[in-house]
């Protein structure tokens, strides 16, 4: 997926060669009610989409949890993690991407599907996460950034806040084979974990908040 202002640049490098099997272009969803759509793919430095391997088996991971989930897709692309998720019975999904020309991409996506439990936002992804309050907290949010930058931790920790992701919710983080990984931290439990190919994928489980019994 794709970062925003400076990020992008500097990490436009790190985007991973296409994907083997998938047409130049575009992108496929995999499952539910769009199964077999394709999404246009931008001409847009570093922007790197799922795969269809590493889909199956996140959305396998994900389907006791995302009948009417309310679902972040951040630093989002192509969308097709937002919409896989729409696809498969998520009740509202937000898509937030800087990237002018991949946000029309997934506007006419959205428009084709007419996906109207989608929206997408055109905004820096950290510093729209950072003005959001515990009103819009969300059950799933997906974090894939550039691989090699430290976007997806700065993403974390902001999740952490007012609640962004409720308690239980889960956070799926994508990266590469090479990075060591998140680490949990104080407010999430990593319950799973898995290699495919050059990329690291790894689900949080956010933590209950701790009651503090008042001072007597």
């Amino acid at each position: 997926m794709l970062a925003g202002g400076a990020n992008r640049r500097v990490f436009k490098m790190q985007s991973k060669p296409r994907i083997k099997g998938r047409k130049p272009g575009n992108v496929r969803i995999i499952g539910g009610q769009w199964r077999g759509r394709r999404l246009s793919v931008p001409d847009v430095p570093g922007l790197r989409p799922s795969g269809d391997r590493c889909r199956e088996t996140l959305f396998n991971w994900l389907q006791p949890h995302l009948h009417q989930a309310r679902c972040l897709d951040l630093f989002a692309g192509t969308g097709v993690l937002g919409l896989e998720a729409a696809s498969r019975g998520a009740a509202a999904v937000v898509l937030v991407e800087q990237s002018k020309l991949a946000v029309t991409a997934m506007r006419s996506s959205v428009e084709l599907l007419q996906a109207q439990q989608v929206s997408v936002i055109q905004a820096d992804a950290l510093a729209w996460l950072a003005a959001q309050s515990a009103a819009s907290s969300f059950d799933i949010a997906f974090v894939d950034p550039p691989f090699g930058s430290d976007l997806a931790s700065a993403a974390l920790s902001l999740l952490e806040g007012e609640n962004r992701v409720r308690p239980g919710g889960l956070v799926y983080v994508e990266s590469a084979r090479s990075e060591n990984g998140m680490a949990t931290g104080p407010c999430w439990d990593l319950v799973r974990e898995k290699l495919i190919g050059e990329v690291r994928m790894q689900m949080f489980a956010r933590r209950p908040a701790v009651e503090v019994a008042p001072a007597i």
